[in-house]
């Protein structure tokens, strides 16, 4: 009898250990990647605009196994959600035309079929947006400038505008305090008013970034650094005697005043990310970032790898637009290396590949072959029924 247990006993080793190799050798389950699509307010789709297309919405994203939807909330200045705080006329003709609340139907949907709604914020930029709320209040003083002293947005007129391209937009100062408060306002307003979003998504929480871009102030006569605002400026020369439009005699000058910038774009995003998860731990945070390290840190003074490692933001999601396959491998195969103490998702320019859908359908297979840790498409005007059928 005791023989029997015996060899009972070492039967049950053996079978345990085997199971344990077996499992060792395949490797752990492999999770998929979360799957995004962003919903642009001038998207064509008008997804808000009926209770209908709400329901069509969120069917399309069921069949295409999409789990996570990036709604554009705020938009150059314009509250596209019921706000008390600037100018929501857009959401109001929105709400006429529906009939109803099409916002909080969405919200509700979504959470039924489980797919979580981020709100998506634009931060820094005001687009073309010459009335928007905030400049009328302070004037053009809250603009972040250029080292000639000019706004973001392209003068023709200007002989130098022949050497680069501007993003031709309206961008405000992170390094002026008047902006840090507009942001919290806008951004405190919209997660107490909608408890079923998942989390913020931010966007244009960066400086502009010209191209050619410029890796850093001191070569500032080669092409365009920004960051010049009028507040900016006072702030840097109170706490350090230098004025970075003309007393800047070194190369640490210089280091200082870029390190200024990058810390200006990095308190504001801390100081949102303290705002998002007092409300919530639930509640995720996230940036469209400029996917090349270098470029985001030393022309954009976006330093999202920091980001990450200090756990500012949950994720980032890199702006990856490329019709070039291997370029797109680089990117990603570079940036997740970047993960941190977060999460690196890669966003795809499906519009770029609209009339392409082979070279869509290799990129995603390619990317998707990195594991990274989800997948957001651009936009929703583009997820057409062959897209679709693929991501089944």
């Amino acid at each position: 009898m005791r023989k029997k247990i015996l060899i009972l006993l070492l039967a049950g080793c053996l079978f345990g250990a085997s199971h344990l190799f077996a499992q060792d050798k395949e490797g752990p389950v492999q999770q998929s990647p979360a799957r995004g699509i962003w919903i642009s307010v001038f998207s064509r789709k008008n997804v808000l605009y009926s209770k209908d297309k709400v329901e069509g919405l969120i069917a399309r994203c069921k069949k295409a196994k999409i789990n996570e939807i990036y709604l554009q909330f705020f938009q150059s200045g314009n509250a596209y959600y019921d706000s008390n705080i600037c100018d929501k006329s857009k959401y109001d003709a929105m709400v006429k035309e529906a009939g109803m609340d099409t916002l909080d139907l969405l919200l509700r949907e979504a959470q039924g079929n489980k797919i979580k709604v981020f709100a998506w914020v634009n931060v820094l930029s005001l687009g073309k947006n010459e009335n928007a709320d905030i400049l009328k209040k302070y004037g053009r003083s809250i603009l972040t400038l250029d080292q000639y002293k000019r706004e973001s947005k392209t003068d023709s007129n200007t002989e130098l505008d022949k050497y680069y391209l501007r993003e031709d937009q309206i961008f405000l100062e992170p390094g002026d305090p008047r902006i840090e408060e507009y942001i919290l306002n806008i951004i405190n307003e919209i997660i107490n008013r909608y408890p079923l979003i998942s989390g913020v998504h931010l966007d244009y929480i960066r400086y502009p970034s010209p191209v050619p871009f410029v890796p850093g102030s001191r070569f500032k006569k080669f092409g365009l650094t920004y960051g010049y605002g009028v507040k900016n400026v006072e702030r840097f020369r109170d706490k350090t005697g230098l004025n970075p439009l003309d007393t800047m005699n070194s190369e640490d000058d210089y280091l200082a005043w870029d390190n200024w910038k990058r810390q200006q774009v990095t308190e504001l995003l801390r100081k949102i990310s303290n705002l998002v998860k007092v409300k919530s731990a639930d509640l995720e945070l996230s940036c469209a970032v400029i996917p090349l390290t270098e470029r985001a840190y030393a022309n954009a003074f976006q330093d999202w790898s920091a980001w990450l490692e200090d756990g500012i933001v949950d994720y980032v999601v890199l702006m990856s637009y490329t019709k070039d396959n291997q370029f797109a491998k680089e990117i990603v195969k570079s940036s997740l290396g970047h993960r941190g103490k977060g999460k690196v998702y890669i966003g795809i320019g499906l519009f770029l590949m609209k009339n392409n859908p082979d070279l869509f359908f290799n990129q995603y297979r390619m990317i998707t072959d990195f594991a990274p840790d989800g997948i957001v498409l651009f936009s929703i005007d583009d997820l057409t029924d062959q897209v679709i059928g693929y991501l089944n």
